[in-house]
């Protein structure tokens, strides 16, 4: 099988390259990653300047200069004929829990190759340490998903305990948590006192009870959740038919 590899923390990442060695033990990869950390991008284009392109060496990596986002878009519809058989995202540095999902170019890309009609996992790593014990759980699924594929509506969010192999207690099917408000923006000053602003840190853990994301990995546990485009509130539908009916 061929399997395309991409990421937001960049095509030098640690993870990228110890998730693309990993798959490549049982399959053809090609991996295509941002030329710089595009963590926090989301699922966006570049629609204004041109993508450039370099190719790394012989071993199949690219650079692109541009998002998560466009590096699956153009690997899949600019260089890859046929498509590849699946679409890998990650190694992640850093988890990729409840609300971060909105906001993470890892996911992104994942959600990208879920777009154009191919199966897709986004993996991460809630660390900084044990790369190669996301990389046997990412193979480990990219097996399963050889052997008994599932619908493609889907992206599998998979988050993983930054412990070693033999620490992990195993695998949780999971929902997505959520957190409390992030804190406030960060005001600082630039050399000529100018007002700059950071982006503050995320917000701590509200809804990380058990069955979340959340829950899972503070256990030990491999979290996987199954995430859909469909974006559609379908619950509420009705409700809202009602509604606008009193407002009309």
């Amino acid at each position: 099988m061929k399997i395309l590899v991409s990421n937001d923390d960049g095509v030098n990442a640690l993870g990228i390259h110890t998730l693309s060695r990993a798959l490549a033990e049982f399959a053809e990869v090609v991996t295509v990653a941002p030329d710089r950390n595009r963590s926090g991008a989301s699922h966006s284009l570049t629609l204004e300047v041109p993508l450039r392109i370099d190719k790394i060496d012989a071993s199949g990596f690219y650079s692109v200069k541009g998002t998560p986002t466009d590096c699956v878009h153009w690997a899949v519809n600019g260089l890859l004929d046929p498509d590849p058989d699946l679409v890998v995202a990650g190694i992640n540095h850093g988890a990729n829990l409840g609300d971060d999902v909105l906001y993470s170019g890892t996911v992104a890309a994942a959600t990208e190759g879920r777009h154009l009609g191919l199966p897709s996992l986004a993996v991460s790593l809630c660390g900084q340490r044990y790369f190669e014990t996301a990389a046997h759980y990412a193979c480990l699924l990219v097996q399963g998903l050889l052997r008994a594929p599932l619908a493609t509506n889907q992206i599998l969010n998979v988050n993983v305990p930054d412990l070693p192999l033999s620490e992990i207690q195993g695998i949780k099917v999971t929902r997505l948590g959520n957190r409390h408000r992030c804190d406030p923006v960060l005001k600082e000053f630039d050399p000529r006192g100018r007002e700059i602003y950071w982006i503050g840190p995320p917000g701590a853990m509200q809804d990380a009870g058990a069955g979340t994301d959340f829950d899972a990995i503070e256990r030990g546990y491999v979290s996987i959740t199954p995430l859909t485009i469909d974006m559609t509130a379908h619950g509420k539908m009705a409700a809202l038919a009602c509604w606008i009916k009193e407002v009309e």
